[in-house]
C-alpha cells in the first residue's frame, strides 16, 4: 500500500487542496484546520454542510501568510491576534477561540452574507470533528464510483489520505479500528469509520450538488443509523508524509 494523495486546508470548511507532503505531530497534521469561521450572530462554528459555497474558497498558510482565494478576488496576509476570545459552540462542545485581523471578515461576510469572524483555536483540535487525521481508499473510491455509476473523486471525501490498497477488498480498511498504520516516517493508530453527511453530495470545487453520493452509500455502508465511508486516525509516532509513501498496516 502507498499514499496516493494527501489534503488538507488550513480555513477549516474550505476547498480541500492536494499537498506533496505533510508533518504529522501529536495533535494531527500541521497546516490542517488552523484557522476557521465563526458566525457572530449564533457563536457558532460554521459547518460546510450548511454553508457549501465554503468550498468554493480556496486557502493556503505559508510561513505565516494565510493566502484565501474567494471568487473574483484573493486576499494575503498575517493574521494576528485582535484580542477578542469567543467561546463558542462545536457540535455541541464549547471551543475557546481567538479572533483574527486583517480583511478576512469582511471577505468572507460578503461572500456568505454572514457576519463572520476568522479565528484560531486556542488548543489544537478544538474544531476537528473526530480523529485529526481521516483515511480512505482507492479499493472503497472504486467500488463507490461502480455504485454511482460514474467515477467518485475521493476530494469529496475531504481526508486526509488516499491509501491505495492495490489489489485488496473494498473497505478493507473497516478491519484496520485498533491497530497501528505505518504513514511514511509517522504511525497512526486508527480509532473508527468515518461518519458522513450530505458535504459528500457537492462538487468539491464548485459546491453544487451534483450527484446522490449519501444515497448511493446508504444502500451498502447504512449501520446503525449511520453512513460509514472510511476510517479515522490519532498520530502516535510524529514524522512526515509525502506522496507515494509506503503504508504498512501493523499486528492485529
Amino acid at each position: 500500500m502507498h499514499i496516493e494523495r494527501i489534503g488538507f486546508t488550513p480555513v477549516k470548511g474550505g476547498r480541500h487542496l492536494t499537498h506533496d507532503l505533510v508533518d504529522l505531530t501529536l495533535d494531527g497534521p500541521v497546516g490542517d484546520r488552523v484557522f476557521c469561521l465563526v458566525d457572530r450572530s449564533r457563536s457558532r462554528v460554521l459547518r460546510t454542510v450548511e454553508n457549501p459555497t465554503l468550498l468554493q474558497v480556496s486557502a493556503r498558510w505559508e510561513a505565516g501568510v494565510l493566502s484565501v482565494e474567494l471568487p473574483g478576488r484573493t486576499l494575503e496576509e498575517v493574521p494576528s491576534p485582535s484580542g477578542e476570545t469567543f467561546t463558542v459552540d462545536y457540535w455541541g462542545r464549547t471551543a475557546t477561540l481567538r479572533g483574527c485581523t486583517g480583511p478576512w471578515a469582511e471577505a468572507y461576510s460578503g461572500h456568505l452574507g454572514l457576519d463572520i469572524v476568522l479565528c484560531r483555536a486556542v488548543t489544537r483540535g478544538e474544531v476537528v470533528y473526530g480523529a485529526s487525521v481521516t483515511l480512505v481508499t482507492t479499493g472503497s473510491m472504486s467500488l463507490l464510483s461502480q455504485r454511482a455509476g460514474r467515477q467518485v473523486g475521493s476530494e469529496r471525501f475531504r481526508s486526509t489520505f488516499l491509501v491505495d490498497t492495490g489489489d485488496s477488498a473494498p473497505h478493507v480498511e473497516d478491519s484496520w479500528p485498533g491497530r497501528d498504520l505505518r504513514v511514511g516516517a509517522a504511525t497512526v493508530r486508527v480509532r473508527a469509520m468515518v461518519p458522513r453527511c450530505a458535504v459528500v453530495d457537492l462538487d468539491p470545487g464548485t459546491a453544487r450538488k451534483d450527484m446522490p453520493v449519501l444515497s448511493r452509500l446508504s444502500g451498502y455502508r447504512l449501520s446503525q443509523a449511520e453512513i460509514t465511508f472510511g476510517v479515522d486516525a490519532v498520530v502516535t509516532v510524529p514524522g512526515q508524509v509525502r506522496t507515494g509513501d509506503p503504508v504498512a498496516l501493523g499486528e492485529a
